[in-house]
C-alpha cells in the first residue's frame, strides 16, 4: 500500500485521485459523490494540493468526518478506508467504487470528477448520466456457461507484467484474487464480461458483437461501379481487448499511404493519419461501447479520403458531442482500467485534446464527431488544408497549447492557472514553457513576482 500511495503522490490530483490537506466534511462529500458518479478514485487525506504530507492527520479524526460527510450523500457513497504512516507522516486513504447509482449532496447538487475538480452538473446531464446509470453495470456481469479456464493465463501474465511495471511494484496475492478484485471474475469464479473481454482465449464464442470488421474501400463511398460492393480488403478481428487493439491497429497501418515531408534539412516519412489519433480513435471505440448491443461490431471504414471508426452505442454518461473535449465519462471502467494497466490509455480524459492537436499540427481538418443513439462515429480525413500551421505552433508543446487556450478563454494565465492545467508537470518545467512563450512573441508577461501573470501579446 505504502508504494501504491507514493505512486498516487507521484502523479498529483487527477481524475482518479483528490488531495485534502485537512478532514473538511462537505469537500469530502463532494469528492465522494463526484467519484462515485464517474470512475471511483481515492481520497488521500493528509496531503496539500501540491502533494505535501502535512503530518498531522488522525485517522480516528477522518473516520468521524467521514461518517459525517456520507450523511450528506443521497443515497451514501460506499467507501473503504485505512491509513498509511509514510516517513513524512501518516496519511488516510479513502477508496470510492464507480456506483450503479446517481448520487447528489443533501441538497441536491449532483457533481462529477472532471480531472482533478469536482464540477457539478446541469438538468440535461443530470438526467442523461441517470438513464445511462440506470442501464446497469453490463460488464460486471458473469457470463452465463464460461468457465475460469475460458480464460488465457499466458493473456493474464502479460496483463500483470504490464501492471507490475507501472505501479512499479509486483502486484501482490494470487492470480485469481487479483482477477476478483478488479472484477474480471465473479464471486463465484464465473468470469464476468469484463473477465472475458480482458483475457479471454476466445471472447466472440460468449460474446460475439466483440470482434471488429475493417473493411478498405477502393473510392470514396461504399459502393463501386455498377452498384458492386467497392471494398478491396475485409477482415474480421477477434480476440481480448488488448489483442483486437494489435490487430486493427497493424491493418490500419498496412493499408496506410506513406509520404514524405522536409523538416529543415532532413526528409522524414509521413503516414496518412498521424498515429497517435488513429490509436486513439481505435481505443474508446473498444473502451467505450455499448457491449449490450448484441448485433453489432465496431467498424473500421478506410475510404479514399477519410477513416471511420463506428463504435455500438450512443455516448456514454452525460458526454455529447458538444462537451466531449472537456469531459470524461466510462461506460466501461473496467476495460478502461485494464487498457490503462496495459499502456494503451496515458491517461484518462486527455486523448480527445491531442488527437485534435495532432491532426491540426499536421495541417488536416479537426477530426469529426458524429453521435446518434444507437453510434458514435470518429472521422479522420487525409485532405491538407491550404494554409499549413505556422511554425511556432508546430514547436509548441501540448501543455503550452492548453496554456493559450486558457488565455484566449479567460484573457491572462498565472503560474497558479498553469499548475491547475497541468497538476502533473513540475513548477519549473511550467515556468520554461510560459517562458519559451514569451521569447515566441505569444505571450507578454505582466507584473513581478507572486503577481506575475500572462495575456496575449
Amino acid at each position: 500500500m505504502r508504494t501504491h500511495i507514493t505512486n498516487l503522490l507521484g502523479r498529483g490530483p487527477n481524475q482518479t485521485t483528490a488531495f485534502l490537506s485537512d478532514p473538511e466534511v462537505e469537500t469530502l462529500a463532494e469528492t465522494l459523490v463526484a467519484f462515485a458518479n464517474a470512475d471511483g478514485g481515492t481520497v488521500l487525506i493528509g496531503i496539500t494540493p501540491e502533494g505535501e504530507v502535512t503530518g498531522d492527520v488522525l485517522g480516528e479524526d477522518v473516520e468521524a468526518v467521514l461518517f459525517r460527510s456520507l450523511g450528506l450523500c443521497r443515497p451514501p457513497v460506499a467507501t473503504e478506508w485505512g491509513q498509511e504512516d509514510l516517513p513524512q507522516g501518516t496519511v488516510v486513504h479513502i477508496n470510492v467504487s464507480r456506483s450503479p447509482a446517481l448520487h447528489s449532496l443533501a441538497d441536491g447538487r449532483v457533481l462529477i470528477r472532471h480531472g482533478p475538480e469536482n464540477r457539478p452538473l446541469g438538468g440535461d446531464a443530470i438526467r442523461q448520466l441517470a438513464a445511462t446509470k440506470s442501464s446497469g453495470d453490463f460488464e460486471a456481469e458473469p457470463v452465463g456457461g464460461a468457465v475460469r479456464s475460458d480464460l488465457d493465463d499466458d493473456v493474464i501474465e502479460e496483463y500483470l507484467e504490464k501492471r507490475s511495471e507501472r505501479g512499479r511494484r509486483p502486484v501482490s496475492g494470487t492470480t485469481d484474487d487479483h482477477l476478483s478484485s478488479i472484477g474480471a471474475l465473479a464471486p463465484d469464479g464465473t468470469p464476468t464480461v469484463s473477465g472475458l473481454l480482458l483475457f479471454g482465449k476466445q471472447p466472440q464464442e460468449f460474446l460475439s458483437q466483440s470482434s471488429i470488421v475493417f473493411v478498405r474501400f477502393m473510392g470514396t463511398e461504399p459502393r463501386g461501379k455498377d452498384g458492386l460492393a467497392g471494398y478491396g480488403r475485409r477482415a474480421e478481428l477477434e480476440g481480448p481487448v488488448a489483442r483486437l487493439l494489435e490487430a486493427a491497429w497493424n491493418i490500419v497501418w498496412e493499408e496506410m499511404r506513406v509520404g514524405a515531408v522536409v523538416v529543415g534539412l532532413q526528409r522524414e516519412e509521413q503516414p496518412e493519419y498521424p498515429s497517435f489519433a488513429v490509436r486513439e480513435a481505435l481505443v474508446n471505440a473498444i473502451a467505450h461501447r455499448d457491449y449490450r448491443l448484441s448485433g453489432r461490431r465496431v467498424e473500421i471504414r478506410m475510404f479514399e479520403d477519410r477513416l471511420e471508426v463506428i463504435s455500438p452505442g450512443g455516448l456514454p454518461g452525460y458526454i455529447t458531442v458538444d462537451n466531449i473535449v472537456d469531459e470524461h465519462f466510462s461506460r466501461n471502467p473496467r476495460i478502461v482500467a485494464g487498457l490503462f494497466q496495459w499502456g494503451y490509455i496515458e491517461e484518462l480524459g486527455l486523448g480527445i485534446d491531442r488527437m485534435i492537436e495532432e491532426m491540426m499540427q499536421r495541417g488536416q481538418p479537426a477530426p469529426e464527431f458524429k453521435a446518434t443513439p444507437y453510434s458514435f462515429s470518429v472521422i479522420l480525413r487525409n485532405v491538407r488544408e491550404r494554409r499549413p500551421s505556422p511554425p511556432w505552433e508546430q514547436n509548441m508543446n501540448e501543455r503550452q497549447m492548453r496554456a493559450l487556450a486558457h488565455v484566449r478563454e479567460f484573457g491572462r494565465i498565472t503560474n497558479r492557472d498553469y499548475r491547475t492545467i497541468c497538476p502533473n508537470v513540475t513548477p519549473e518545467t511550467l515556468r520554461l514553457d510560459l517562458a519559451d512563450l514569451v521569447d515566441k512573441g505569444l505571450l507578454l508577461k505582466v507584473g513581478d513576482k507572486r503577481g506575475t501573470y500572462y495575456i496575449l501579446k
